[in-house]
């Protein structure tokens, strides 16, 4: 079983800037993509960027594009959130796939972390 474990989180200012990392323990991508993943008190989980393993190919949701940035180098990916908004406060959750390539279908990955909380406070 693969360990994803993510690191970055944070308590921040409306307006600030913070990375997420996320790696992928005693594994080495030779396909497949990496994702985040959120969720706010009382609501779904909902996807927030991909990106596929060979770091060339993303994708994002509607809500973080041209603020955030998704990028990953060999079993590591990190997540770039700038301008961050209180709607972005929730728990995120890196997630991974040997398989498929960047989806926002959270369905389609194996592997998870625990997630670390976003506080942007207005």
């Amino acid at each position: 079983q693969v360990q994803l474990v993510e690191s970055g989180g944070g308590l921040v200012q409306a307006g600030s800037s913070l990375r997420l990392s996320c790696v992928a323990s005693d594994y080495t991508f030779i396909g497949g993509a990496m994702g985040w993943f959120r969720q706010a008190p009382g609501k779904e989980r909902e996807f927030v960027a991909a990106v596929r393993w060979t770091g060339r190919n993303t994708l994002y949701a509607d809500s973080v594009k041209g603020r955030f940035t998704i990028s990953m180098d060999k079993n590591t990916q990190y997540l770039q959130m700038n301008s961050l908004k209180p709607d972005d406060t929730a728990v995120y959750y890196c997630a991974a796939d040997p398989f498929s390539w960047e989806t926002a279908d959270q369905y389609e990955y194996d592997w998870w972390g625990q997630g670390t909380q976003v506080t942007v406070s207005s």
